[in-house]
């Protein structure tokens, strides 16, 4: 596929922003602490808008390297693995479905609600089977250390499943939904001022 020098300098720019915005971190209560908001995929987002899902790749991968490069990890490399996996189950379904509604809005909105199913479910699956297992290998406990050790942020996580239902569900539908709502809005405000840039080949 063949890039433009416009499309590779607008896809770093964006990946510049998204690794500035996935180091601004922050917590919220009753989650565990390594559950962090933040507002990285809003360039994504923009990204796959615009220009499609191999700069919407670009803009994940290189963001994941900045925050590794400028602020470590704190999660032992499990976290950022999480992302990288999830960013391919938010970037082809809403690809695939604007493309068959022509980039509408209904069908950008659809796209965002079937993406954001999707990677929810993902989430639970993940952090089930993959993510909390490897985090807790990493760190030389078990499980159940886990799920304990972040208790203490809301007792009433006291397993695997009230782990998954009541941090897991809750916190991936308020980060992928504030994502989402601005990623939406920001990117329809530049389109009505750049007609050209929806579904641009840039």
């Amino acid at each position: 596929m063949k890039w433009s020098v416009k499309k590779l300098v607008t896809t770093a720019m964006l990946a510049a922003v998204a690794g500035v915005l996935m180091s601004l971190e922050f917590s919220i209560p009753f989650m565990p602490v390594f559950y962090k908001v933040d507002f990285s995929d809003v360039p994504t987002v923009i990204a796959l808008f615009s220009m499609g899902p191999a700069s919407a790749m670009c803009v994940e991968i290189i963001k994941i390297l900045i925050k590794l490069i400028t602020v470590g990890t704190n999660s032992n490399y499990v976290g950022e693995f999480s992302n990288l996996i999830g960013a391919f189950m938010f970037i082809l379904p809403i690809w695939l479905i604007s493309k068959k509604t022509e980039n509408s809005k209904k069908g950008m909105f659809t796209a965002l609600a079937v993406s954001g199913v999707i990677r929810i479910a993902w989430a639970c699956f993940c952090n089930a089977f993959i993510t909390l297992p490897m985090y807790a290998a990493s760190m030389g406990i078990s499980i159940d250390d886990v799920v304990r050790a972040v208790s203490s942020a809301n007792p009433a996580i006291q397993n695997l499943n009230t782990f998954i239902i009541l941090a897991t569900i809750p916190f991936n539908f308020i980060k992928i939904g504030l994502n989402y709502v601005i990623a939406t809005a920001i990117f329809y405000r530049v389109a009505a001022a750049v007609p050209a840039l929806r579904g641009a080949d840039i």
